[in-house]
């Protein structure tokens, strides 16, 4: 957003909001009109990086490098927002919320540094658990989408750039899409029922994360577009996760694998063929699978 734009904003969040879950949600409730995030910019954010945390936020965000600020007083960072948004009234922050040089600040520090109004939301819980990123991150490290996405409120997904494979899915196996999802958190090593968005479509797809075990041995993500024929490779793509299939695994010959990939295709098939990037609390995709 312009510098310009700051100008009008009346109530700021400030925070790193990587993943823009549920308890980030509560604080977006609370700012009311005329407002914005701020966003501490790290270059560790994994889960919704850059610039994405505005497309699920629906408000501004105006981002600080964390590089910049970790180094201030909490005092002078107080008085560069209140510089750069001079008709803020309002600041909101989580329990658990630090500034300053060695985050020597904290949420308490907020009421003698502004003389607007200090909202302070408490830790919130979802399914018996506080939501954090560290948790989100720590589900799809285990590989499990189904918690990850309650957490976050919709379907992880992941922006991708497509990259040359093997080639040997088109010509033994099925055609797949090649990724780098830098600089995204991939999910566990397994084969998952995902949604491929190519330019405006939506596609029903299965994606495999892992060390292709029987053929190179080398890691890739990849993608299959079921039911499609993708003449030419996008640039780029989306993938959302819906649910993990299985384990990643090794198969004695090609064969055997295609066989396999065709009922880990009918699994994802049956996962549902529409891009839900916000689900209500009991929307989340969850079912009990025959294998």
């Amino acid at each position: 957003m312009p510098d310009n734009a700051k100008k009008s904003v009346q109530a700021v969040a400030i925070g790193s909001f990587d993943g823009l879950h549920r308890g980030h949600n509560k604080l977006i409730e609370a700012l009311g009109d005329n407002s914005a995030l701020i966003v501490i910019e790290s270059p560790k954010a994994n889960l919704t990086p850059a610039r994405r945390r505005e497309e699920f936020a629906k408000i501004p965000c105006f981002f600080y490098p964390l590089d910049i600020v970790k180094n201030l007083r909490g005092d002078y960072f107080i008085g560069l927002i209140k510089r750069d948004f001079p008709s803020l009234k309002r600041i909101v922050v989580g329990y658990d919320f630090k500034f300053g040089k060695d985050k020597g600040w904290d949420k308490y520090d907020l009421k003698s540094l502004f003389d607007g109004e200090i909202i302070i939301i408490p830790e919130f819980s979802f399914d018996g658990m506080g939501v954090h990123s560290s948790a989100i991150r720590r589900f799809l490290q285990d590989g499990d989408i189904y918690r990850a996405n309650r957490l976050l409120g919709r379907e992880y997904s992941i922006e991708a750039k497509v990259i040359a494979g093997q080639g040997i899915g088109k010509k033994e196996l099925y055609p797949t899409l090649n990724l780098d999802i830098t600089p995204y958190l991939a999910p566990a090593q397994g084969v998952y029922a995902t949604r491929t968005r190519i330019g405006e479509k939506t596609f029903c797809s299965v994606s495999f994360i892992g060390n292709r075990l029987s053929t190179d041995g080398k890691y890739s993500i990849e993608t299959h577009v079921i039911d499609e024929q993708i003449e030419i490779a996008p640039e780029k793509l989306r993938v959302c996760f819906i649910e993990r299939i299985r384990d990643n695994a090794q198969f004695g010959s090609l064969t055997e694998l295609k066989a396999q990939i065709a009922k880990d295709i009918a699994i994802a098939k049956s996962a549902g063929d529409a891009c839900y990037l916000t689900l209500r609390e009991d929307d989340t995709h969850a079912r009990v699978v025959e294998r």
